[in-house]
């Protein structure tokens, strides 16, 4: 169960005037250039912007490594829990099938940066974020065997959407983590049999269902329950999903007015959200703004990975 958030990956694709691969996150201040036809290292800090490159030469162009400037830049911050690193790589895929007037629809988009962040980059993860990017709005999606995907488009009430917009507080504890190694040990614990692990992440399923049905039905009450219901079980999936900090600020919520909240992403720091009735959402973000962390306004949308050429 997603929603996806008017904040954006950007990433832009040029002809290199240097004739050499340059690649640069623009937010982070880093950049590299590269030989045409040497190895592309995909490791540092443009991993993403280089595995995308290398995959699209090597799947689409024959090979041939051709001399483009890659620059990208985020809303988000990284390890913010939010799907920034895969919302990111969503944009390089869009922009290059933009670029060379590639056949990819929102599938096949989702899918190539799902398989070059986990297989080519080899970092642990899900692949929900990839398409949640790539529709865009709020969508229930099934994932099953053989990699089949199945994305459903979900009809919100308008009411229910403005309702849930204003109820909901998303606030960065100002803690980035390597979501990869949480995921890591997620995966440890279930593949070892560690029954609480297992019966929380059937817990969480079962929860997205519900979810599902509130957000349908408008029944924001439940939704809530059902929200707070998710995240005590996701805590028992690892050790290292919430920790001090982020029960100190789960308390301070409640005890001014939170009925749910949730760490976003695999847990650790990053982001957490909120749900309260809307009259209590300004006390909330008071009280959340004393703590030193960051209250990130947004609103919903329904679009997803979309690109466009500069003439």
């Amino acid at each position: 169960m997603n929603v996806t958030i008017d904040k954006h990956a950007f990433a832009i694709l040029s002809d290199s005037e240097s004739g050499r691969c340059e690649f640069a996150a623009l937010d982070v201040g880093v950049s590299e250039e590269i030989d045409c036809g040497s190895d592309v290292a995909l490791s540092g800090p443009l991993q993403l912007l280089k595995g995308v490159y290398a995959r699209i030469c090597r799947e689409f162009l024959h090979g041939e490594q051709r001399a483009l400037k890659v620059q990208t830049f985020s809303d988000a911050p990284p390890g913010s829990g939010l799907g920034s690193s895969s919302t990111m790589v969503v944009a390089l895929v869009q922009a290059f099938a933009e670029f060379f007037a590639l056949p990819l629809g929102e599938y096949e988009v989702a899918h190539l940066a799902y398989d070059i962040e986990r297989n080519d980059l080899k970092l642990a993860g899900g692949k929900q974020d990839q398409y949640a990017a790539a529709f865009g709005g709020f969508n229930f999606m099934e994932f099953y065997e053989g990699n089949r995907v199945i994305v459903n488009p979900l009809r919100v009430k308008d009411w229910v959407w403005s309702e849930l917009e204003a109820s909901l507080v998303l606030y960065f504890t100002g803690v980035s983590r390597a979501s990869a190694d949480i995921i890591d040990q997620q995966s440890r614990n279930v593949t070892e049999g560690k029954q609480s692990s297992i019966e929380a992440m059937h817990s969480l399923k079962q929860e997205a269902v519900q979810m599902k049905e509130c957000v349908l039905k408008g029944d924001l009450r439940r939704l809530a329950q059902t929200l707070q219901a998710g995240w005590e079980a996701k805590k028992n999936m690892a050790s290292s999903i919430s920790n001090p900090l982020i029960d100190d600020v789960e308390k301070l919520a409640f005890a001014n007015g939170a009925h749910a909240a949730k760490v976003s992403g695999a847990g650790g720091g990053g982001f957490m959200m909120f749900m309260c009735s809307p009259e209590k959402r300004i006390g909330l973000t008071r009280a959340l703004a004393s703590q030193g962390g960051r209250l990130l306004d947004f609103h919903f949308t329904q679009q997803g990975a979309t690109s466009w050429r500069i003439a």
